[in-house]
């Protein structure tokens, strides 16, 4: 297993807080991981006696999946808290709620919230290990592991490359997360959307900016796919879907314009027709699957760090 033991962090509210460092130990552990990940009959005990609550306030199908088969996988007990059934619905406060749900010995919350900053208050006001599964527009930090985690299998290194992320990037917590671990692991990263999904502001982050798909495409590495999100637009911020596929979308033609080493990844969940055709989605240069894989192992290996540091600062 790799050296785990400088590890300090209870909790993972986002890849801007990590180091190089700590990014890199939580990929090498994950790669530890990645066959009892994949292997329904292999079980590991390093979360024996451990209880981790996924308390999910925003639909889920991967991300929650995913942190239940980790949780499972490393031997924790696993309990699964919807908006739904959350007393929240009655009035009671964020804090009031993760406080009552402590108090029956959770040791690790994974929270998914439409607020951004949810899962930091709740660092600040709970003795929980905080894991993010996304909070608004902010971040979503073990996807942008899980991104990490598959470009450097296929790429080998992440330091040098370069990586497009193209589509609604003001409302991506995801290209958030990808921008901060991709620019500490060494790679240039560029936005590319349209003027009204993404701010010529966002190179102050250290990405560039690029309106125009086919100028630049032939240029990158990797191209990473995000999806529309339609649920999170305020304002109609493209004309229609088909004007922005003729734009933006990753189609066949375009993907013959790129190096022949390309890898082709989407954080899902992916609209067929819209970002890319089931022809690109499924072709041999895509990672999108090996991405829903490496997530059980990534967050494996997540749950494994913040519960050592947490027992750690409890001794």
């Amino acid at each position: 297993m790799p050296q785990t033991s400088k590890w300090r962090e209870k909790h993972i509210l986002g890849l801007e807080y990590l180091s190089a460092a700590e990014i890199t130990t939580i990929l090498d552990l994950a790669d530890e991981y990645r066959p009892a990940a994949t292997d329904t009959s292999t079980k590991l005990d390093v979360l024996s006696g451990k209880t981790v609550l996924n308390f999910f306030m925003e639909p889920s199908t991967r991300t929650a999946i995913s942190f239940g088969l980790a949780a499972g996988r490393c031997g924790a007990t696993v309990v699964n808290f919807s908006k739904a059934s959350s007393s929240t619905q009655k009035g009671e406060t964020l804090i009031d709620t993760a406080r009552n749900i402590e108090a029956m010995g959770v040791d690790v919350i994974v929270i998914r919230h439409s607020a951004a900053g949810a899962p930091q208050m709740l660092a600040k006001n709970t003795n929980c290990a905080i894991v993010n599964a996304g909070d608004g527009r902010h971040e979503h930090p073990t996807q942008g592991l899980l991104d990490l985690l598959t470009i450097r299998q296929a790429k080998g290194a992440i330091k040098g490359l370069k990586v497009a992320i193209v589509g609604d990037i003001a409302n991506s917590r995801v290209a958030r997360s990808n921008l901060w671990g991709l620019r500490k692991l060494g790679a240039e990263v560029t936005f590319i959307g349209p003027p009204t999904m993404l701010s010529k502001s966002m190179e102050q982050w250290g990405a560039r900016v690029l309106y125009d798909f086919d100028e630049c495409i032939g240029e990158f590495d990797v191209i990473n796919m995000l999806r529309i999100q339609l649920e999170r637009q305020t304002d109609a911020a493209i004309p229609s879907l088909r004007e922005y596929s003729a734009l933006f979308a990753l189609t066949p033609e375009r993907l013959t314009r790129t190096k022949d080493d390309c890898l082709v990844m989407h954080p899902g969940p992916i609209n067929r027709g819209v970002e890319l055709p089931s022809s690109v989605a499924d072709c041999d240069r895509s990672a999108i699957l090996p991405q829903v894989s490496n997530g059980v192992a990534v967050r494996m290996a997540v749950l494994t760090l913040v519960s050592r540091a947490r027992d750690a600062q409890a001794n």
